[in-house]
This record gives C-alpha cells, sequence and structure tokens, in this order.
C-alpha cells in the first residue's frame, strides 16, 4: 500500500501498463474464428494476485467472457465494457507485427486501439485500486466480452441474456476519437434493413424490348427511395438536436460541413447487395437487393419504415420480404455519465471533448436499451481496422487515468 492516488500509480507505472499491451496483442483473437481462451487466462492471471472477485461465463466454449467485481463505497454501480476479439489481418501489408510491437511511443499490432489497448487500461485502474489500497466510491463491474467484431450472439447479449449485468451506467472502451478530435459518444443511430425482390419476364438479351428486366426495376426502385424518401429532412426529437449539432461539428473537419449535416439530419440508403440474372445473353426474370437505411437517434423508426413501404409500393414488380430494424438511442448530454466521462477526458487531454453521435450502433445500443445508461470512450487513433494500427503510449495511460478517475467524477456528478 502507499499514498498514491489511483490514477497517480497509472502515472508511475505507465511502462507496465505498455508492457500489459503487448502481452494481450501478442494473443491472435481474430475473428473469424474469435477464439478467446488464452486471452482471457492471460487476463485471469493478470488478475488473480488481485482482491477482485473473477468470473468467467461462456455460452461457446471458444468464445468466454469475464466479469469483474470490486465492490464500492456505495450501492450504485459503474460498468466497464471492453471486447477481446479483433478482426482478421494479412500480416504482408504490414510494416510492423501485427501481434505487438512498440516503435518508440508508439505500440503497433491488431487490436492496439480497437480495443485491447483499452481493455489493457481498463485492467490497469483495476490493479491500480488494488495497489493503492483504495475502494472505489462506488460498486465497479467489468465485462470483458468476445464475439463483438461480428455482432456475434456469445459475447454481451449472452451477460444481458442470463441476467449478469446489473449496473447503473457503462462505458464501453471503443476508440472514439478522429484526425486528433477527441469524444465521448452519447448516441447512435436507428437502421432499416430491406430486402427487396423484383419479379420481370425473361427474354434473349439480343431482343431486350420483349422483356422486363428485373434488375433493371430493382435498381429504379431503390432510385426511387433515394429520391423520394431519401431527400427528406428528418424528424428529430428536440432533445436529441444539440447532439446533431455536436456532430456535424465533430465530422466537418473530416467529411465537410455539408455532408456530415446531411448524414445526420437525412436519412442514408445504402444498396449494400444486388443480385440477378443468369447469363450476360438474357433479360433477368427475378433479382434481390439488400438496402440498408440508417436514421439519427430521435427519430421513431417504425414511422419512417412505414413510408418507405408505401413508397416501394408505388414500384411495379417491387416487393419486401424481409425487414429488420432498430431505433436509434442517446444520452443526454448533460447527464452524470456523459459529464463525468467528459470532464475527466478533458483534463487528461487539456483538449475539447465532444460530446456526439457515432455513425452506426452496436454494444451501446444493446446495454440502453437493456435500461443501462451508456457511452462510449476510448483515446486513440483512427487506425481501426487498418494496416500498422496503433496506440501511441500516452493514450494507454491517459485512458487509464481517465477510467480510474471515472468513479469519483460519476458519482460527484449523481450527487449534484
Amino acid at each position: 500500500m502507499n499514498d498514491m492516488t489511483p490514477h497517480e500509480y497509472v502515472r508511475a507505472h505507465r511502462e507496465e501498463l505498455v508492457s500489459l499491451t503487448l502481452e494481450l496483442l501478442a494473443i491472435d483473437t481474430s475473428n473469424p474464428p474469435g477464439d478467446t481462451r488464452e486471452i482471457a487466462s492471460e487476463i485471469e492471471r493478470f488478475l488473480d494476485p488481485l482482491s477482485v472477485d473473477v468470473e468467467r461465463f461462456a455460452v461457446d466454449p471458444a468464445k468466454p467472457n469475464l466479469l469483474v467485481r470490486i465492490p464500492g463505497e456505495s450501492d450504485h454501480a459503474l460498468l466497464y465494457n471492453g471486447h477481446l476479439d479483433t478482426v482478421p489481418f494479412d500480416a504482408d501489408a504490414w510494416s510492423h507485427d501485427p501481434l505487438g510491437e512498440r516503435v518508440d511511443d508508439r505500440v503497433y499490432g491488431r487490436g492496439a486501439t480497437d480495443m485491447k489497448g483499452a481493455v489493457a487500461s481498463m485492467l490497469f485502474a483495476i490493479r491500480a485500486f488494488a495497489a493503492t489500497g483504495t475502494d472505489p466510491p462506488v460498486d465497479l463491474q467489468f465485462a470483458f466480452v468476445s464475439d463483438e467484431e461480428v455482432g456475434g450472439d456469445a459475447g454481451l447479449p449472452a451477460l444481458l441474456e442470463a441476467g449478469h449485468l446489473d449496473a447503473d451506467a457503462c462505458v464501453i472502451g471503443e476508440p472514439t476519437c478522429e484526425e486528433g478530435r477527441h469524444s465521448v459518444t452519447v448516441a447512435d443511430r436507428g437502421s432499416i434493413w430491406l430486402t427487396l425482390e423484383a419479379s420481370g419476364e425473361g427474354a434473349h438479351g439480343s431482343r431486350p424490348v420483349l422483356g422486363v428486366n428485373a434488375v433493371d426495376r430493382l435498381y429504379d426502385a431503390v432510385e426511387t427511395m433515394r429520391e423520394r424518401f431519401g431527400t427528406e429532412r428528418l424528424d428529430i426529437d428536440a432533445d436529441v438536436a444539440p447532439i446533431v449539432e455536436e456532430s456535424v461539428e465533430y465530422y466537418a473537419p473530416s467529411m465537410g460541413e455539408a455532408t456530415a449535416r446531411d448524414l445526420f439530419w437525412y436519412p442514408s440508403i445504402n444498396l449494400g447487395v444486388l443480385e440477378g440474372g443468369d447469363a450476360i445473353n438474357t433479360v433477368p426474370q427475378s433479382a434481390r437487393a439488400e438496402v440498408d437505411v440508417r436514421l439519427t437517434a430521435g427519430v421513431h423508426t417504425p414511422d419512417v419504415l412505414e413510408k418507405i413501404r408505401k413508397c416501394v409500393a408505388d414500384c411495379e414488380g417491387i416487393t419486401i420480404t424481409d425487414v429488420a430494424w432498430s431505433v436509434g438511442t442517446a444520452e443526454a448530454p448533460d447527464s452524470a455519465l456523459v459529464e463525468a466521462v467528459a470532464s475527466a477526458a478533458e483534463d487528461a487531454t487539456g483538449d475539447r471533448v465532444f460530446r456526439r453521435s457515432a455513425t452506426g450502433g452496436g454494444d451501446a445500443k444493446k446495454l440502453r436499451n437493456a435500461g443501462i445508461p451508456t457511452v462510449e470512450f476510448a483515446l486513440g487513433t483512427d487506425t481501426v481496422h487498418a494496416p500498422d494500427e496503433y496506440v501511441p503510449v500516452d493514450v494507454l495511460g491517459d485512458n487509464a487515468v481517465v477510467y480510474a478517475q471515472l468513479p469519483a467524477r460519476w458519482l460527484s456528478q449523481i450527487d449534484r
């Protein structure tokens, strides 16, 4: 035991944090196949000397999840969430070792910023509380999960289904930085995934006027959706509008203000799959498309879906054969959780921290829909999923400092 605070301990033991990060990176957890048994065992070994409760929970033996609990001085509970799997990598495309390499002030490796680096920072925050003999002001829970990169059900969904997560708030260690700008993600977007099918009349390719081309019909239907529905400004709840405006400001330097504004104030419509036809010299009599529509939080997805159905109904020969949809979720920008994370991050970096929406949706949506207020935050780099993915050494320490300070910050915001 010593007189250091947890965040002072982190600063004084930065090299040990770097070593831990490299140990995690050295274990290949590419998904697929997403086998996380070895990294789960490595984390258990790291935590074994500490007086914390560690439980392994798995519905798929190859994809275990780890739950860590530290009792605090109040009955509030704060959850930290991080995933252990990564996207695959092509080693030939890397100039550094994808299984971990330190070069000067950078740590390279698949998952360095998404998100084994943040997991290491969370683990080091656990050690900092234990090493300094500090009882956290609130109960702390950590969920280190599998299967996130492919949206599988063996990770966070399994924990939620089994009732293992009962926190009052959560921070996910997803990287929330882009080109030197820092942010905490407080919202996600809703989605409508449509499968469209078109019918036509077959004919020989030398006489297309005698047939009806199903591919043409399908493409025209998607263009009709874009022209009629995609140009209609979204009716976003007034409570979410400030998040939208800050999101536009955050993304404007990378994509342009007009593009960023359109991204959030209008539906985005992407034709992801288009299939049809058997040969170049035939007129296809059937075709299939999968269309991805995204909607800003604060929009009621079923109302939008009704408009899409009416639009498609006006397109001859087109039917909707499958639909999956979700509603965007958001935390109030001035909530206790958001204020705590943003203020801690601003103190650690000395820079502004935007409170913005993600462009997609993921585990934060699952947790919010389960009744747990959730944000995403980790300093990092915009090398996510790219060759030579890296995280600066200083960022690992700053993340651990923020995670160590967050319980007290959050409690102080709750008590205001």
